[in-house]
């Protein structure tokens, strides 16, 4: 059963000061001050590579405080990918008493003493602290290549957690908008730490980037789960775009795709995508051919807590997942799904109303031919809803181990954000966009693609194919917002969407409850903090006849 609440407990472990604060600011309780950190580095540097590694791995692993350990809901970095699809308009799960993710579906997730958001915020903010804490650990004057490759790599972790959170707490169109806290070895007052700008925010976003694409030349990453020059490139654009720096976002994604390109690094073609399942290959194996860069989830991190991985919640073919075993399945907004041609093989990405999908022809269920249908009772498996996702896939099917991996970048993303760009008023350069947008689908996605079909204006024509494109993959809410654009959840009434009673709302696209709150905890704790107060969480069915120009 799900469990909102977090039980408020006055003990430092379960502070966000204690969340952010860092280990050598005073050689206290047996830490280490950074120069003694330096000089353990520097007589043994296995443990400087041991600490990096580490942050690799919290990525994806639970948050580590008391109350939350064991909740199939948190699972890091990947949660907060789950949690801005279940947030946007086209990802939902069935509102029911095995959902843990209903607070993102009926917008809860606001409420400044839940798991959810507390969990959200403590992630990124612990590596965060991480990554200042190891950086604390060289010198200003580092000359080994090795440890360079890690302090790039590291300052790439800290932008990209930076990123995962301040589009939660403020338009990242306002620019001078209060944000998110910044945290810096210099912040002597945890205490009275207020809320950065977001221009600020990404100034350090930028800055870290700048530094990773500059150090990770040459760099020749040992795995996918490493951040190599490629991935550095893509962040940096990734963060451009937000700031609506179109040249800066064109020039990194296409540097990125020229990388990439040279290391073998391409989009799937539509017969890859056709046997993925079959193959093993359906979003699941970090040395997938489109991956760029992502997260390494091993059977012994999954054992941790089976259920809080994304195979347990995203994936419908796992037989130790939470979803499978209750009906929680992830699914597609019917309003998104029905804009999709028959001819694009993304269609089958999910099953349609009647449980088909040509992706799952010829799979068997420890033996049972029909995949979608089956249900051994309901202890490992029911049978999917309509328009429940295959596009992630497990190997083997019905897997009880539960360590498939998860995308944290692909090259595909790399194209569409070209494609933004040249569109934007800065490059305007609709046709050149027009140009790359059509190659890419009807290369790899529908040979029958035109880039006018719809009839959609180009702008609203990419974010199509962003939405159907990087659909579970943690762009939703953060995309909508990024453009300015309303949240459409259904049309009218509630036969337009299969989405729940609950969660079947439209709002704004200025709409202040689409931000974040800051955490109780931090607000008892940071006393220069000024929390979010605008709008009011939304009620079923309210504003029917916003339209977002892609569904419409």
């Amino acid at each position: 059963m799900k469990l909102y609440r977090l039980i408020p407990v006055l003990a430092a472990a379960l502070s966000v000061a204690a969340c952010t604060d860092f280990d050598d600011i005073q050689p206290a309780g047996g830490t280490l001050l950074a120069s003694q950190v330096q000089e353990t580095n520097a007589v043994q540097p296995s443990r400087a590579s041991a600490s990096f590694n580490g942050m690799l791995t919290n990525i994806g692993k639970p948050l580590q405080i008391s109350f939350s350990s064991n909740r199939p809901d948190n699972f890091g970095f990947l949660m907060m990918l789950f949690c801005n699809d279940l947030e946007g308009a086209d990802a939902l799960i069935a509102d029911s008493n095995y959902n843990w993710f209903s607070v993102c579906g009926e917008y809860t997730s606001r409420n400044a003493n839940y798991a959810n958001p507390y969990v959200r915020y403590c992630s990124p903010y612990n590596m965060i602290s991480d990554v200042n804490t190891f950086l604390g650990g060289f010198d200003d004057n580092v000359d080994d290549a090795d440890s360079r490759y890690m302090i790039a790599q590291a300052r790439a972790i800290r932008a990209y957690s930076y990123l995962l959170i301040a589009p939660g707490f403020q338009f990242v169109s306002n620019k001078e908008g209060l944000c998110i806290p910044l945290l810096s070895p210099e912040i002597e007052d945890f205490t009275h730490n207020p809320r950065a700008t977001v221009q600020e925010v990404y100034d350090v976003i930028l800055s870290d980037l700048d530094y990773a694409v500059e150090n990770l030349d040459g760099y020749a990453r040992p795995t996918k789960a490493n951040i190599n020059k490629a991935v550095a490139l893509g962040l940096r654009a990734r963060a451009h775009l937000d700031m609506k720096e179109y040249q800066e976002a064109y020039d990194d994604a296409s540097a990125a795709i020229e990388l990439a390109t040279a290391a073998g690094i391409r989009p799937k073609t539509i017969s890859e995508l056709q046997t993925a399942l079959e193959d093993g290959t359906a979003f699941e194996n970090i040395n997938e051919v489109d991956w760029l860069w992502g997260y390494d989830m091993t059977a012994d991190i999954a054992k941790i807590f089976a259920n809080a991985t994304t195979s347990s919640w995203l994936r419908s073919f796992s037989a130790n997942g939470y979803a499978p075993a209750t009906q929680s399945y992830t699914c597609i907004n019917k309003l998104l799904y029905d804009k999709i041609p028959a001819t694009d093989i993304r269609k089958q990405w999910w099953v349609d109303e009647n449980l088909k999908s040509s992706l799952i022809n010829g799979l068997t269920w420890n033996g049972h031919p029909d995949v979608a249908n089956y249900s051994d009772g309901g202890d490992t498996k029911l049978p999917f809803l309509p328009y429940t996702n295959v596009k992630f896939g497990c190997n083997p099917i019905a897997t009880i181990d539960n360590d498939e991996d998860t995308p944290l970048m692909r090259i595909d993303e790399m194209y569409l954000i070209q494609a933004e760009c040249l569109n934007s008023p800065e490059l305007n350069k609709a046709g050149e966009a027009a140009q790359v947008l059509e190659n890419y689908v009807k290369t790899y996605r529908d040979p029958a693609y035109s880039v006018s079909g719809r009839g959609l204006s180009l702008a609203d024509e990419i974010w199509f194919q962003r939405r159907v494109e990087l659909w579970g993959e943690g762009f939703g809410v953060f995309d909508t917002k990024r453009l300015g654009k309303p949240l459409v959840r259904f049309h009218d009434d509630e036969f337009s969407s299969n989405i729940s009673a609950a969660f079947r709302f439209n709002m704004e696209a200025n709409d202040g409850w689409l931000l974040l709150r800051f955490p109780e905890d931090e607000l008892n704790t940071n006393f220069s903090i000024i929390d979010n107060n605008d709008g009011s969480q939304p009620k079923t069915d309210q504003n029917p006849l916003l339209r977002d120009g892609v569904t419409d």
